[in-house]
């Protein structure tokens, strides 16, 4: 089972952390389904940011289960510090350092993924954070910057020998982004040498992939990202899978209408309806692939410009189909 300082989760099968689409909304209903341990999207930490608009969706939610996690994004050692002391203040529980995004706005100013090339800046970071606050902190990266350089090993044993409580390794470099596959070879040798709990992210799309990369790496949880996306199902398929072997039953046309109506409603709500109804467009379109005819939902729901017309055309959808 997975343990984050004094967290025990019911399942080791987390819900990762992903900009613009793991908000409140999105985080509710994959615990609904099985996850029970759930990232926030990541937040900047520069001081004059933390109140922003983008941000203030983006902060803890304290209607959220315990233990409450958000994820920051920052180079500055100083001022992750003060953003994570901040964020303790608002009600989080945990805080997670993002060293693994490798997207290019992130990595130009050598935050996320890039931050590993600098191992120093990197222990002078982890030693800032952890200092500041009283609850865990955890970090999530990459295996290294690129084929050259996987040096996972060298920042999972500093981030152990500072004081972090867990680490999650996607298992890409840097330079990969998302293409090619995973491997998990090097968080099979960094799960081999540390003492804190590892977990495993990458790829990990299926019940039978959920259940190889446990027992391949031997990690204590794994982290799902993108095969959440327009399925939160995933999670208890592979909490089913993992625990009889067998695979669940795909959920029914009533319970995809039920989730795509409570994730839009709640989009509709907590952004408000203009830019709601905007943000609604991506879960549907990946929601979409998933059922019959989802390219013409896809397409015609993205034509919508009100969040009463897009519950309607949902409704239809699902009493009359295409």
């Amino acid at each position: 089972m997975l343990k984050i300082g004094p967290y025990q989760f019911e399942h080791n099968i987390v819900l990762a952390p992903m900009a613009g689409i793991t908000d409140a909304v999105f985080r509710d209903l994959c615990r609904t389904h099985g996850a029970s341990y759930t990232l926030a999207e990541m937040v900047a930490s520069k001081k004059e940011l933390w109140q922003s608009k983008k941000s203030s969706t983006r902060h803890v939610n304290i209607n959220d289960p315990e233990p409450r996690a958000v994820q920051l994004i920052g180079t500055d050692p100083q001022e992750l510090a003060d953003a994570a002391a901040w964020q303790v203040s608002q009600g989080a529980q945990i805080i997670d350092l993002n060293m693994g995004c490798p997207a290019k706005k992130v990595c130009s100013v050598s935050a996320g993924s890039a931050l590993m090339a600098d191992p120093e800046k990197v222990k002078n970071i982890f030693q800032a954070v952890v200092s500041s606050v009283e609850i865990p902190v955890t970090v999530k990266i990459r295996t290294g910057t690129d084929n050259q350089n996987k040096n996972a090993l060298e920042i999972a044993l500093i981030a152990e020998e500072q004081g972090l409580q867990a680490i999650t390794i996607h298992g890409r470099t840097r330079e990969a982004k998302f293409t090619g596959n995973a491997e998990y070879d090097t968080i099979k040798q960094v799960k081999q040498q540390v003492n804190i709990p590892v977990i495993a992210n990458g790829d990990i799309c299926t019940p039978e992939q959920a259940d190889f990369v446990l027992k391949y790496t031997s990690a204590d949880g794994i982290m799902i990202g993108r095969a959440s996306q327009g399925y939160p199902w995933i999670f208890r398929e592979i909490n089913h899978y993992l625990k009889t072997g067998q695979q669940l039953k795909k959920p029914s046309s009533l319970e995809f209408k039920q989730t795509m109506f409570k994730h839009i409603n709640g989009l509709h709500e907590l952004y408000g309806e203009m830019l709601g109804v905007r943000i609604a467009r991506k879960h549907i379109g990946w929601y979409a692939q998933h059922l019959p005819n989802g390219n013409t939902l896809r397409k015609t729901f993205n034509q919508l410009n009100s969040a009463k017309e897009q519950l309607t055309l949902l409704n239809d959808y699902f009493e009359h189909g295409f």
